[in-house]
């Protein structure tokens, strides 16, 4: 018997990207259509103990997290503005290459972050939003 494996999915970033200093949310739902129960969505996080912590909830479960970056905005004019953005992206016509070439990568989960760990993450993040 199969045991279960788990899906993550997250962006891929570039080397310094500055995405990756922004606070990072995990949502967590049912991998299949077996389960149905509303996702659970938690953060902020810093990205990688975001990534460590869905990893190891992931690993041996159906479940599939999704790691994101939060866009803290002041405002409802800077909200308008990032879904103008969006929406402008979806009716772009979509690049299409021939050579695009997709790379799967298998995730062995590592040493979730420590409570102590994440906590401090928290201040770090609390840091950065209030300065």
């Amino acid at each position: 018997m199969m045991s279960p494996v788990g899906t993550l999915v997250t962006l891929d970033l570039p080397a310094n990207s500055p995405v990756a200093d922004l606070p990072w949310v995990i949502t967590i739902g049912s991998l299949g259509d077996e389960e149905d129960w509303e996702p659970v969505v938690c953060g902020p996080y810093e990205r990688a103990h975001a990534l460590a912590l869905a990893q190891a909830v992931v690993a041996d479960e159906d479940l599939m997290a999704v790691v994101e970056p939060l866009l803290p905005r002041p405002d409802a004019e800077a909200i308008r503005d990032e879904i103008e953005l969006a929406r402008a992206a979806a009716e772009e016509p979509e690049a299409t290459d021939d050579n695009d070439n997709h790379e799967t990568r298998r995730v062995r989960p590592g040493r979730a972050p420590t409570e102590a760990e994440v906590r401090a993450g928290w201040a770090r993040i609390a840091a950065r939003l209030a300065g």
